[in-house]
């Protein structure tokens, strides 16, 4: 072999092995970002298309995690974990079973407002969901789409928020659909997809901002001169509107009373949520969310939490694919063109099958250390409920803690929720920035922002406190924040100004 042919054999085979990685690495992502039931719907696809896949039916149950403390807060210990839960699976399942002998078959009361755990997790799992996020894919079917635009439309309501807003930005988007579907869009092409998004019922989904939400609403009404005027004051008056300034509008429109009574009334029948209204026309069923952790707080301050793994099915290559690989292997000398096709078949299916299992394999090491790593950081608000005691604590914070990349645990933190004994709580919620003080000290801003908040429910409402009022109030509980920062936390939790607290 010449030394070209030699290098050009060796390319191929390094550009194979980064393919290869990368496909790997693609799946991966795919399944850390699945709930559970599409899990579920993937696991069983994958097995219907691979024969060299099938459940274990030896396998035994994985046990709860153990408490995470103060004193286990090492990275050691995050990597150590999976090797030693592996160790210890076969003697906690006997243990849980001996411990299981004489008494009931039911969770320990952990309360949830009036519910326990046993009520509530059966609620969450076995009720019949339909998020607006499934609506909006049924509308999609029947959009004309080609199928990367389906792919693209998908990703989108995907990414929506809860109230149906899309505040991801386009380019964002590109690279996110790049990395992890393998879709190369640019963010042109992208915003043709929002914009059918955007057609969808109800007016205003996918819109950036709530003011493009309540436009859109707006530009689907008959045409009229209320209708101008309507759009008139949501594009040049915002502000004033949102601030509920009647009378500044009212001038700069030149409306008499009698007139802007109904251009009033009509603006306030726009819906700045409109996917919170779509989960209300299906019912509750927007707000059965299933956990894919459950925390448990004993009185003692133990806290453990179980993966949920719901039905999943313990998976492994078929021992018939296995043992004709090897058997075939055995006798290659002496094999026929048809056997060899025969074994590169079972070679590639078992190779996909042994790729999936150590996909799911890293799907929940991924999820046990990142929640983990969560308690450890804000193990007190496990204890006492009280959102004062999350620490500040950014997706930086927890990379670090568990070594994996920032995007994983952006992944993680926004598709993944937790029943804690507080409540259900999206793995977000347990985030808290940070605001530096002029004398270097750092605070959390959910502590802040809590703090702010029981001032307001306690004032005098018939003589609410200014910002500048409650700026003294905060630096007096040991928060001396800037009345300006005051005025963007009120604002942010949706409290109005003073006058408008009355």
């Amino acid at each position: 072999m010449s030394e070209r042919q030699g290098q050009i054999q060796e390319l191929k085979q390094e550009q194979k092995l980064i393919q290869s990685i990368s496909q790997q690495q693609l799946l991966q992502a795919q399944l850390v970002e699945l709930p559970i039931a599409q899990l579920i719907e993937r696991i069983n696809t994958e097995m219907d298309d691979n024969p060299a896949l099938e459940t274990n039916t030896d396998a035994t149950e994985s046990p709860d995690y153990p408490d995470y403390s103060e004193s286990s807060d090492t990275s050691e210990d995050i990597e150590d974990y999976d090797t030693q839960r592996e160790r210890e699976e076969r003697q906690s399942a006997l243990d849980a079973a001996l411990e299981g002998i004489g008494r009931d078959d039911e969770d320990l009361p952990v309360f949830q407002g009036d519910s326990n755990v046993g009520e509530e997790r059966e609620e969450l799992l076995f009720g019949e969901t339909t998020s607006f996020h499934d609506l909006l894919k049924e509308q999609m079917s029947l959009a004309n789409l080609t199928e990367r635009e389906r792919d693209i439309m998908e990703y989108l309501i995907g990414s929506l928020d809860d109230d149906g807003l899309l505040r991801k930005q386009s380019a964002a988007i590109s690279d996110e659909l790049a990395i992890y579907h393998n879709i190369e869009a640019t963010p042109q092409e992208i915003d043709s997809v929002i914009a059918i998004l955007q057609q969808f019922d109800p007016a205003g989904i996918g819109a950036h901002t709530l003011q493009e939400c309540l436009l859109l609403q707006i530009a689907r009404r008959e045409d009229s001169t209320l209708k101008t005027l309507m759009q008139r004051v949501v594009t040049n008056y915002f502000e004033a509107f949102t601030k509920k300034h009647w009378d500044k509008i009212q001038s700069a429109l030149k409306l008499n009373d009698l007139q802007t009574q109904a251009l009033f009334g009509e603006l306030r029948k726009l819906n700045p949520k409109p996917g919170a209204s779509m989960g209300e026309t299906v019912g509750r069923s927007i707000h059965q969310i299933t956990p894919d952790f459950f925390v448990e707080t004993q009185d003692d301050g133990t806290v453990t939490f179980t993966l949920n793994q719901g039905d999943l099915p313990e998976l492994q290559v078929s021992q018939s694919f296995a043992d004709s690989m090897k058997e075939y292997q055995q006798n290659k000398e002496h094999i026929t063109r048809q056997q060899k096709e025969a074994l590169l078949y079972i070679k590639k299916k078992v190779e996909a099958a042994q790729g999936f299992i150590e996909a799911l394999r890293v799907r929940r090491h991924t999820l046990t250390v990142t929640m983990q790593a969560i308690i450890q950081l804000q193990r007190q608000y496990f204890i006492d409920g009280d959102e004062s005691s999350l620490k500040p604590m950014i997706l930086k914070d927890v990379a670090e803690r568990t070594g994996l990349d920032l995007s994983t645990i952006s992944r993680v933190s926004n598709s993944k929720y937790a029943q804690t004994r507080w409540g259900t709580f999206p793995l977000r919620h347990f985030f808290s920035d940070s605001y530096v003080t002029d004398q270097g000290e750092e605070l959390s801003t959910r502590q802040i922002k809590a703090a702010l908040r029981d001032i307001i429910n306690a004032e005098d409402k018939r003589k609410p406190l200014s910002d500048d009022a409650l700026t003294r109030l905060l630096a007096e509980q040991g928060f001396p924040i800037a009345r300006r920062t005051v005025a963007k936390y009120r604002e942010q939790m949706g409290l109005p100004v003073a006058r408008l607290r009355k």
